[in-house]
This record gives C-alpha cells, sequence and structure tokens, in this order.
C-alpha cells in the first residue's frame, strides 16, 4: 500500500508547488517540497519501493519546470542516494536535529546543482543579487518546515499502512 501512498503524496506535492505556492505571497521563496519527500523515502523506504517514486518525481518536475532535461532528476537521485549513504553510517531516523540538517542540506545541494548548471550553460543573463538572500531564506525555511514535512509524511504512512491492515484482518475474519 505505501505504492498508494507515495503516488497521493506525489501528485499533492506537485499540486501545491506548481499552483499553491506561487500565489502565497510569504511562501514566495519557499524551497522545493519535494525535498522532504526524497528526505522521507530515503530514510524511511526501502530502495526498491522508493527509486521508481524518486525517478518519476524528477522527470515530472522536469517537464512542468522548463528546466534543463534532467536537472531535477540528476537532484532528486543524488539526493536520495546521499539519504541512503548517511543512513547507512549514522542512526538518524529518530533524530530531529540530524533530519533539521539533512533536508537544509538537500535544499543547499539543490540550490548549488541549480547555480552550477547555469554558470555551466552559460546564460546570457547574470545571476540575480539576491541569489544568496534566497537560498539563505530557503535553508531557514527548511530547517523549521522540513522535519514537519516528514512527520506528517511517517504518520500518514503509518495511518495508511494501519487502515489497510485493518481491512485485511476484517477480510480474513470472514
Amino acid at each position: 500500500m505505501s505504492y498508494l501512498f507515495n503516488t497521493s503524496a506525489c501528485l499533492f506535492l506537485i499540486i501545491f508547488q506548481t499552483a499553491v505556492l506561487p500565489v502565497l505571497p510569504l511562501l514566495d521563496r519557499f524551497y522545493d517540497v519535494m525535498i522532504p519527500f526524497v528526505v522521507y523515502l530515503g530514510l524511511f523506504r526501502s530502495v526498491r519501493e522508493s527509486l521508481p517514486f524518486v525517478l518519476l518525481l524528477g522527470f515530472v518536475m522536469d517537464n512542468l519546470s522548463g528546466s534543463p532535461v534532467g536537472l531535477y532528476l540528476t537532484t532528486y537521485f543524488w539526493l536520495f542516494i546521499g539519504v541512503k549513504g548517511i543512513t547507512k553510517l549514522l542512526q538518524v531516523r529518530e533524530r530531529l536535529f540530524i533530519i533539521m540538517l539533512i533536508v537544509a542540506a538537500g535544499v543547499l545541494v539543490e540550490n548549488l546543482i541549480f547555480l552550477g548548471t547555469l554558470t555551466i550553460l552559460g546564460s546570457e543573463q547574470q545571476l540575480a543579487g539576491n541569489a544568496a538572500r534566497t537560498v539563505v531564506v530557503q535553508l531557514l525555511w527548511a530547517l523549521w518546515t522540513g522535519p514537519v514535512f516528514l512527520i506528517i509524511f511517517k504518520n500518514m504512512q503509518n495511518k495508511l499502512d494501519l487502515g489497510f491492515k485493518a481491512i485485511y484482518a476484517r477480510k480474513g475474519d470472514q
């Protein structure tokens, strides 16, 4: 049933990122909300279960954003691999401070990949002077809201699993 949850979460986050966040003036510099979901998948789900959704999410965001081909796909893939690597070295699943840092590092890595891509492509436009300020604001948002997103994802997944277990238990009793 995690595939149902992952699909629903991906669709919700894509709609939230593309349709809701741009019209809210307070959240105009909010970070990419897919980052906490990719971190959640890396921390709490298996590779077999989560890697297809990471790749699908990257592919969809590449198509929706108009960015260079594979930019989001590359970012989400390496973020996922990095989180899986960190979990092999450290026990981070229940440590809030480390989770805050992982989400903030994900935001920083995404911004560095984006800025690096703009630099490599030699865009005619100069980078905006307030790019550093935007990155700092996004990092602060990520430190504060990243763990909240992860807790929400984890609780929703657990409730969905419990609900389906109860349904299967009722069917087994009949």
